[in-house]
């Protein structure tokens, strides 16, 4: 009796126990089931984010793709502007010619005709040198005489280089761009600063977004104006304080070939007299002569340029001086540089009297000698030294 009452005891609690137990593996089966959802769900946005991170970085390099893109087709915009600009220049000066040659071959109303388009002509030269005049200051009435001393102030840097002060500031600030192909300028406070031995501890270092390429560079007005490394004509304006371009400009003409035979990495040379800015380079049309080019410094704009009858052969550099070129030449294996083709670009200056000049109590070359208008000096860079030349001047003739 007993036993049959346990067993119908049992039964319903065996089967309340199943019952929960049974209840138990649901809840796990489905709590198991919810965390692989979970997890399929965390992989999907671990995979979402991923996707949006390969698309924005996909999107950037494609805006620096479309941005330099768009900068290339700046310049180009330029170029073929300034191409067309000096296109039309030569087609005014064919028509000129054309309209010469065809009075010449005409009847006697022809030649009448011919001596009128001559005083045209005439008019035209003479209205042209009035606003040269005005546009160059035409009391800067002083020449080159004599070259009286020389100062080597220091030696360091490579063979090439290039060493100056800013004539454009009241500062007395020196500047040393060393080599060739570089993008960092050494600042120093003053000459003394420069002299010292240890001479880079003190120096404040400006690094250049773009590389320059040969010596021909100059700083001017507190900016630094150089031919850019890997571009054929490209005129870079560097604010030295605030460290960036501010402008650039292309050359018509210049960077195919050196602007000075033994100078062959400088395509174009900057130089500043008391004009302002200016651009010596030499072109194949001209039969290797060298042409200058006076730059608005401010717009970075041409505004005039000249073909001289100073030839790029044997030359090593070149500086102007008061609306004037003189070219320094000097022998393939070194030797004692001098000045010995001038030009004047408003023909105040006889440079068929103008004696040979010889630099003083020197053997070797320069890679780069520029004026400085301030102070009536050279400074120059010869293998390796920085020199200062002293000038002696005389009035224009």
């Amino acid at each position: 009796m007993v036993v049959l009452q346990l067993r119908f005891l049992l039964v319903p609690f065996l089967t309340s126990v199943m019952g929960a137990a049974q209840y138990m593996m649901q809840d796990a089966a489905l709590m198991n089931y919810i965390d692989r959802r979970f997890l399929s769900l965390e992989k999907r946005l671990e995979k979402c984010n991923q996707d949006i991170l390969d698309y924005v970085e996909e999107f950037r390099d494609f805006s620096k793709m479309v941005l330099s893109r768009l900068a290339g087709l700046n310049n180009y915009k330029a170029e073929v502007k300034s191409e067309v600009e000096n296109l039309l220049t030569r087609i005014e000066r064919a028509q000129r010619d054309i309209d010469y040659f065809g009075s010449v071959t005409d009847s006697n109303t022809c030649i009448e005709v011919h001596e009128d388009l001559v005083k045209q002509q005439l008019f035209e030269e003479a209205e042209e040198k009035k606003k040269l005049k005005l546009m160059l200051n035409a009391s800067c009435d002083h020449m080159l005489a004599g070259i009286k001393s020389l100062k080597i102030v220091k030696k360091t840097g490579d063979k090439h280089g290039c060493w100056m002060k800013d004539p454009g500031k009241k500062h007395t600030k020196i500047y040393l761009l060393n080599g060739s192909v570089n993008n960092v300028i050494l600042e120093f406070a003053n000459i003394m600063t420069f002299m010292e031995s240890n001479h880079t501890l003190k120096a404040r270092r400006v690094t250049l977004p773009f590389a320059w390429e040969g010596t021909g560079h100059i700083i001017y007005q507190g900016f630094l104006f150089y031919h850019r490394y890997g571009s054929l004509n490209e005129i870079i304006k560097f604010n030295i304080q605030k460290r960036n371009i501010t402008d650039q400009m292309l050359l018509p003409g210049a960077g195919r070939i050196p602007a000075y035979q033994l100078s062959p990495s400088t395509k174009i040379d900057l130089a500043i007299d008391e004009q302002g800015l200016w651009a010596i380079h030499a072109e194949p049309e001209t039969g290797g002569n060298i042409v200058i080019t006076k730059i608005n410094h401010i717009t970075m704009a041409v505004e005039h340029t000249w073909d001289t009858s100073c030839n790029s052969k044997d030359a090593e550099a070149a500086f102007m001086a008061c609306n004037t070129l003189y070219v320094v030449y000097n022998f393939p294996s070194g030797g004692t540089s001098r000045i010995q083709c001038v030009y004047d670009v408003l023909d105040a200056v006889n440079t068929y009297e103008i004696p040979v000049l010889h630099f003083p109590k020197r053997q070797g070359s320069h890679s780069t000698i520029h004026y400085n208008p301030k102070e009536k000096q050279l400074f120059a860079w010869g293998d390796g030294s920085q020199i200062i030349y002293k000038l002696h001047t005389k009035q224009k003739v």
